[in-house]
């Protein structure tokens, strides 16, 4: 069974950074993307980043392209997103999310993936 754990979240002030982290164990992610998401209040739930286990392809919301960074320590099996230059509108829970075999066409949708850690919130304050 996989088991993912964020951590890192928090509040910090616009214009500053956080890295959440998500611990993943329950079997070998050789094969797996794994994605961070998020969701406001009263908003649906949205595509962050992702990075492919093997081979370290990364995709990015077009809303954090050059302000977040993912990345990952297969030796640790975790993953990271790096979060700088935070804004107001980033506010939100944070959920680290994994899944096999994932096309490249289907990185970005939440329904790609089967699994989902219990999420960490991140508020950013003016």
């Amino acid at each position: 069974q996989v088991h993912l754990v964020e951590s890192g979240g928090g509040l910090v002030q616009a214009g500053g950074s956080l890295r959440l982290s998500c611990a993943a164990s329950g079997r070998t992610f050789s094969s797996y993307t794994m994605g961070w998401f998020r969701q406001a209040p009263g908003k649906e739930r949205e595509f962050v980043a992702a990075i492919r286990w093997s081979g370290g392809t990364t995709y990015y919301a077009d809303s954090v392209k050059g302000r977040f960074t993912i990345s990952s320590d297969t030796a640790k099996n975790t993953v990271y997103l790096q979060m700088n230059s935070l804004k107001l509108e980033d506010t939100a829970v944070y959920y680290c999310a994994a899944g096999p075999m994932i096309h490249s066409r289907r990185v970005r949708a939440s329904a790609a993936y089967d699994y989902w850690g219990q999420g960490t919130q991140v508020t950013v304050s003016a």
